[in-house]
């Protein structure tokens, strides 16, 4: 595993206070940090739990933490920086499981799409296939005037709130 300074950028969590607040001690997402961790947390998964996608962070340490869908990112991370976050599907192909489907869709960290070296490192360390990139790709940014907080789409980087141009890189996080 590649030495955290080597790592691309984090992110903090950027949403509601009370959600992070909600957050327990030692909390978080299943840290999956080998095959065989992966092996035991997916069959323990019921058939209705892998119908939808589960919620995943990428930890400041580079490893893969899962969670039900309906868990918050925040919560996942326990309360920490990641270095990516989003939804994530799994599908058994012949004899192994994969990624199907994985995106950056996560309204409490918004991390951007580069970020999605972070999530590839994070799922060859534990031997998963998965697919080049995000199968969907959200791109966030925070208006320059107003200050909220945008998902772009089609490419119009216009802010949805007050109508300014929004900036092509990210810039959610002001701290960053």
């Amino acid at each position: 595993m590649a030495d955290v300074s080597a790592r691309g950028r984090s992110y903090r969590y950027v949403g509601p206070v009370e959600l992070k607040t909600a957050v327990r001690p030692g909390g978080g997402g299943c840290r999956i940090s080998s095959a065989a961790d992966f092996g035991s947390w997916i069959a323990e998964q019921s058939a209705a739990e892998l119908a939808e996608p589960f919620t995943f962070v990428v930890g400041m340490d580079g490893v893969l933490r899962l969670a039900p869908r309906r868990s918050e990112h925040v919560a996942c991370a326990g309360g920490d920086m990641v270095l990516s976050a989003g939804e994530m599907s799994f599908v058994r192909e012949a004899d192994r499981w994969v990624v199907s489907e994985v995106s950056n869709q996560s309204t409490g960290y918004r991390p951007d799409i580069s970020s999605w070296s972070e999530v590839a490192r994070a799922l060859d360390d534990v031997e998963l296939g998965r697919p080049s990139g995000f199968t969907h790709e959200v791109v966030f940014r925070r208006c320059p005037d107003c200050q909220e907080h945008n998902i772009v789409r089609e490419d119009d980087f216009v802010c949805v709130f007050c109508g300014s141009d929004l900036p092509a890189a990210w810039n959610v996080d002001p701290t960053a």
